[in-house]
């Protein structure tokens, strides 16, 4: 199997990271259309020559947001696809018979670099398996990144994987290469953990790796991170194969949020795999992933704390309603907000109004009174989903009162 080979298989087996909420598909490009009969890609002609003797297979590149709407083309892959964990989920676990590929870290740097310079990707997701021990993994990620880096010149973006059982001098080491680094914790406390990976231990494997990141960055000048920052952290749970609940994930993501400052909760939808002790086990519900990102960002950004949501009586949120907008029917009917006096953080309380809106408005009564939904309209808002729940001059604007 050649290099271009060993890319597209541990893209793959690199599904199960996730890397941003959407949904992420392949760049266009790469697909052999399957009437084209000369057995060649079809490519832009601005990447005929760039791309000249890479594969003709389907490679994943993923869209990774980069802030301010910008997306990067993104190579998720792992290192290796041996894995000693028997986690009961995962593809490569250690128990479950298939083809396993690995790299040694200068060639996927060299072939990674050749797809810089093909303008394929500007990003490396670099994660792996465990083998040979967390320290040994967790050497052979750095030495990947260190050829990158400090050899190759490579100046982009660059996510990597923290190891269980990483040592503190690797996380530091890892810290000073990388825009991100991300531990996944997986389960949302130690006993859904040990259903879920059993030989994984979640406070001294796992958040432990989660807390050094944080004292790192609160020990130690930002300057010492790469190009001049520490990076950002971010962990993952795999949701709905085991009996964990959306109270105990969010009881998790809180801590992780306002005491460790982790910039992103993932949540991976649990899809059984064959050959694996869960592949009997029904797939998770979309909905319940799109329900914990919602709650997740109103912790995260709009100040919620936990006891702010609704949950049913498997501590579970609703499927058949947002929870801003489920707090709000339940809160602010019968005391509805007045817009031209309520404070960020109350008009942040409000469906429909977000962080940019909620500046907005602040923005525009410093001039003069909202006088009407007219005005809010005037300045880019639309207002039907919030008119239940405010009061303009202390009158509530007309509406219909069913909400759904």
């Amino acid at each position: 199997m050649d290099v271009y080979q060993k890319i597209n298989v541990l893209s793959q087996e690199a599904g199960y990271e996730v890397s941003e909420r959407e949904a992420i598909k392949s760049i266009r490009g790469f697909d052999i259309p399957e009437n084209s009969g000369s057995g060649k890609q079809k490519f832009g002609s601005s990447h005929e020559k760039v791309r000249r003797g890479l594969p003709a297979e389907k490679m994943p590149i993923f869209n990774a947001a980069a802030g301010g709407g910008k997306r990067v083309p993104l190579l998720k892959i792992l290192l290796t696809s041996v894995c000693e964990n028997n986690c009961n989920y995962c593809g490569c676990r250690s128990g479950r018979d298939f083809e396993r590929f690995e790299f040694k870290a200068d060639e996927l740097a060299k072939a990674f670099m050749s797809m810089v310079r093909a303008g394929l990707v500007q990003g490396l997701f670099l994660s792996s398996g465990v083998a040979g021990g967390g320290v040994r993994t967790q050497d052979r990620l750095l030495a990947t990144a260190d050829i990158l880096r400090n050899k190759m010149g490579y100046k982009g973006y660059l996510h990597l994987k923290i190891m269980p059982g990483a040592e503190w001098d690797q996380i530091y080491a890892g810290m000073r290469l990388a825009n991100r680094v991300s531990v996944n914790l997986e389960s949302p406390n130690t006993t859904c953990l040990k259903m879920l990976a059993p030989k994984k231990q979640f406070l001294e494997q796992l958040l432990l790796r989660i807390r050094w990141i944080d004292e790192i960055r609160q020990k130690y000048p930002a300057r010492y991170g790469w190009g001049g920052k520490w990076p950002s952290s971010t962990t993952q749970f795999v949701v709905g194969a085991v009996p964990d609940s959306d109270q105990m994930f969010l009881r998790t993501s809180t801590q992780l949020h306002r005491e460790l400052r982790l910039q992103r909760v993932y949540y991976a939808k649990f899809n059984p795999v064959h050959g694996t002790p869960l592949e009997e086990k029904r797939g998770e519900d979309p909905k319940r992933i799109q329900r914990l990102y919602q709650a997740d960002f109103l912790i995260r950004d709009y100040g919620y704390q936990l006891g702010d949501f609704q949950f049913n009586g498997h501590h579970n949120l609703s499927l058949d309603i947002d929870p801003k907008l489920a707090w709000a029917s339940m809160n602010l009917y019968e005391n509805p907000i007045e817009i031209n006096q309520a404070e960020r953080s109350a008009l942040l309380r409000i469906p429909g109004i977000g962080p940019k809106r909620a500046d907005m408005i602040i923005s525009e009564r410093k001039k003069s009174k909202i006088a009407s939904l007219n005005d809010l309209r005037s300045i880019g808002i639309l207002c039907e989903r919030f008119m239940p729940f405010i009061l303009i001059n202390g009158k509530q604007p007309d509406h219909q009162l069913p909400l759904w």
